[in-house]
C-alpha cells in the first residue's frame, strides 16, 4: 500500500524530490504517484492497466531488475514494510502523469496533477534556459583559464628562482691579478 501523503502539504519541492532520472528522462514511480493521489499503487497500475492504449513507452514503463535496484541505492528508496513489492515499479514521465489525470478522475487527483505538471515546467525551465546559473559557471570557467595561465608563470618564475645559478667556469692557464684577458 502506498504512502498517503496529504494535499495540503504537497509542495513543488516535495515533488521535485520524487521525479527521478531514468533512461535519461525525468519519471516518478508508480508508489509515489499513489502515495501522492491517495490510492493504493495496485489501483493506479490498475487503471494503467485497464487503459493501456493511453500509455505508450514513452509515457510509462516498468523497470528492469537493475534500474529498480539502481534507483534504490542511489536514492535510498526502500521496499515496502510489507515485505517489499512482488512486481517491479512502472515509471511514468510527464506526458505519463498527465494522462493519469484522464484515467484517475476523482478531484483530488486533479490538484495533484496541476501541482506536478507545475513541478516538471519548474524543472524543464530551469534545465532548458540559459539563465543566471549558466552565466556565472561561464564567467567562472573564464575566470579559472585566465587564472591558470597567471598561475602557471607564477609557477615558471618559481621554478627559476630554485635553480641553483651556474658557477663561472673555471679558466684553464695561468691568470695574473690585475690583468684582464682580452
Amino acid at each position: 500500500m502506498a504512502k498517503k501523503i496529504s494535499t495540503n502539504l504537497i509542495t513543488p519541492d516535495k515533488i521535485e524530490n520524487l521525479v527521478h532520472l531514468v533512461r535519461g528522462q525525468r519519471v516518478m514511480l508508480d508508489s509515489d504517484l499513489a502515495g501522492l493521489y491517495g490510492v493504493p499503487t495496485a489501483r493506479l497500475n490498475e487503471q494503467v492497466t485497464r487503459n493501456h492504449d493511453r500509455f505508450p513507452r514513452d509515457f510509462a514503463y516498468q523497470l528492469t531488475q537493475q534500474e529498480f535496484m539502481n534507483l534504490m541505492s542511489q536514492n535510498a528508496i526502500s521496499r515496502s514494510d510489507w515485505g517489499g513489492r512482488r512486481k517491479l515499479p512502472w515509471v511514468f514521465t510527464e506526458h505519463g502523469v498527465a494522462m493519469l489525470s484522464s484515467v484517475l478522475r476523482s478531484p483530488k487527483a486533479v490538484r495533484v496533477n496541476i501541482e506536478i505538471m507545475r513541478t516538471f515546467v519548474r524543472l524543464r525551465r530551469l534545465m532548458a534556459t540559459p539563465g543566471e546559473l549558466v552565466e556565472q559557471l561561464t564567467r567562472l570557467a573564464e575566470t579559472v583559464q585566465s587564472h591558470d595561465s597567471q598561475i602557471k608563470a607564477i609557477v615558471q618564475v618559481l621554478n627559476k628562482m630554485m635553480e641553483r645559478p651556474e658557477e663561472p667556469k673555471r679558466q684553464i692557464g695561468f691568470h695574473v691579478l690585475g690583468e684582464e684577458r682580452g
